[in-house]
């Protein structure tokens, strides 16, 4: 199948056969990237241990593999609109199985964290195809219920981590946190050939966009460099990669106005839902962040859990993102996306509140299981709805650059919440590992995130429009003229719609207000 006149584009219902394996693959391969951002976390003193590793050594364990993710995600989403977004999605894969086998067999520190950063280039290759094959191959009708799937099973994937990792690790190994990437990969593989149809951007008529991918690459990773430094201080290294995060982004912006066929077609921006979708990703998986990353050590360091208890002790989040993930996808695409993502929010800062009540000594069912409710409640009303509304905002040939922004944006926000928090705690160093100073910091912290997450409320009461995901597509918008000619006798000869979303937008005008 050459592109998005392929069959089942567009077309795949989420009740046949079909789409239950089109949502499996999509599932379970971004499951590889949400497991592995939190299944380590757990397991990391015992690889300090096993492998004599610092705190440095250990911190770029994660960071590594995140850097990664961040810095070459709008590459993965820019290959897999030109080449194929399975073709890409698999090929994601494959290099990702490969660097965990490489994690699993790692001697030294030095070598794990290599892997690691050879997981995420892996991770930025698969990530934005998943979505983009959910948004190209349903049909318009399921596609806000298919990415509500998507999103509730993918984030339980990450919210398990913590307990998966704490059981591998008491019970077997912690190199077993990396297998068990191994038979999950080649079963996504074979089943992604299988079943899953081959859809692109037929618009695309260059290959890859290399001056923009070299840009957008180095903007990120300099950015997310920083951030990860700024935990020693605002050093000479700290400010000259911010200062070159800043320049690059600012040649990316200058040269994709003027490429012909940009990495990252900036009219995406026009669109007020897109921008504002995005910017609300960014604020809320920052206080996300800040949970996966200090909730499960706080368990451990001041309240004396083991790595297992900690794991399981955020079970509740798992079980509420995978029984109202798909709801609230339904929810909003009955009522719209606004009310949901403001009360969502506003649940997730209350959680995030009671997070904070929690001090040493107290119990799990009093005290730690509430905030685990309200913050998990809020978290399942958010998801969905934010990825939906990015993808509902654009057409959907541009649905590998548009998830692709959506993760980028997601990841940095997540890295945001891990360099800032513990600075803003007084968490760095050492004090991380003292019991007491993380028994004062973790509550700061907490609020902090807290009102990461009351500013989302605020910006989607504010911002998001209550329509987006119900207005009507056509699907017969005109074929642009710069279409190749062969794509236009197709389309033309076969009635082919070239955007399948809920808000189709020819790319020729900006938005009207409505639309905006």
């Amino acid at each position: 199948m050459a592109g998005n006149e392929g069959p089942g584009y567009g077309s795949v219902r989420l009740a046949s056969a079909a789409g239950r394996w089109v949502l499996a693959v999509a599932v379970l391969g971004d499951s590889m990237i949400l497991l592995e951002a939190t299944v380590v976390n757990v397991a990391l003193p015992t690889i300090g241990r096993d492998l004599s590793a610092g705190v440095a050594g250990l911190q770029w364990t994660l960071n590594g593999y995140v850097l990664a993710l961040a810095a070459l995600v709008l590459v993965g989403g820019s290959l897999s609109d030109i080449y194929g977004r399975r073709r890409i999605f698999i090929l994601g894969v494959v290099v990702f199985v490969a660097a965990s086998a490489l994690c699993a067999a790692a001697p030294t520190i030095g070598l794990l964290v290599a892997a690691r950063f050879v997981q995420g280039i892996g991770g930025a290759l698969l990530t934005p195809g998943s979505l983009a094959i959910i948004e190209a191959v349903f049909h318009p009708d399921d596609r806000t219920r298919a990415i509500g799937a998507w999103a509730g099973l993918g984030a339980v994937a990450g919210a398990i981590g913590p307990t998966v990792g704490g059981y591998l690790t008491d019970a077997v190994s912690w190199r077993a946190v990396f297998l068990i990437n191994i038979p999950l990969g080649v079963f996504v593989v074979v089943a992604a050939v299988v079943h899953v149809p081959e859809t692109r951007d037929p618009t695309r008529a260059g290959g890859l966009d290399l001056r923009g991918a070299a840009l957008a690459a180095l903007a990120i990773a300099a950015v997310c460099f920083a951030l990860i430094e700024a935990s020693g201080g605002l050093t000479p290294a700290v400010i000259a990669a911010s200062a070159a995060g800043l320049a690059a982004a600012a040649a990316f912006v200058a040269v994709e106005r003027r490429a012909r066929h940009p990495m990252l077609p900036l009219e995406l921006f026009r669109s007020r839902q897109f921008a504002s979708a995005n910017l609300l990703a960014l604020v809320t998986y920052a206080a996300l962040g800040g949970v996966i990353f200090l909730f499960v050590a706080f368990l451990q360091i001041t309240l004396g859990y083991t790595a297992l208890q900690a794991g399981a002790a955020t079970l509740p989040i798992t079980l509420l993102l995978l029984t109202l993930s798909t709801p609230s996808g339904a929810i909003a695409q009955r009522i719209g996306p606004r009310i949901p993502l403001t009360i969502g929010a506003l649940l997730a800062g209350a959680g995030l509140l009671l997070m904070a009540q929690i001090h040493p000594g107290d119990r799990y069912l009093p005290s730690v299981l509430p905030s685990l409710v309200v913050f998990g409640v809020g978290l399942a009303a958010l998801i969905t709805p934010i990825t939906a509304t990015v993808l509902a905002s654009v057409d959907s040939r541009h649905s590998g650059i548009a998830s692709a922004v959506n993760n980028a944006l997601s990841r940095l926000g997540q890295m945001i919440a891990v360099a800032a928090l513990p600075l803003a705690a007084g968490l760095s160093g050492s004090a991380f590992e003292d019991p007491a100073r993380m028994a004062a910091g973790f509550p700061v912290a907490m609020t902090v995130a807290a009102g990461a997450s009351f500013a989302a409320a605020l910006l989607a009461w504010t911002t998001i429009s209550n329509d987006v995901l119900s207005r009507p597509g056509t699907d017969t918008e005109p074929v642009p003229k710069e279409l190749p000619p062969s794509v236009q006798r197709h389309c033309a000869v076969a009635g082919t719609p070239l955007a399948m979303s809920p808000n189709p937008r020819p790319s020729s005008r900006p938005p009207t207000a409505k639309e905006s």
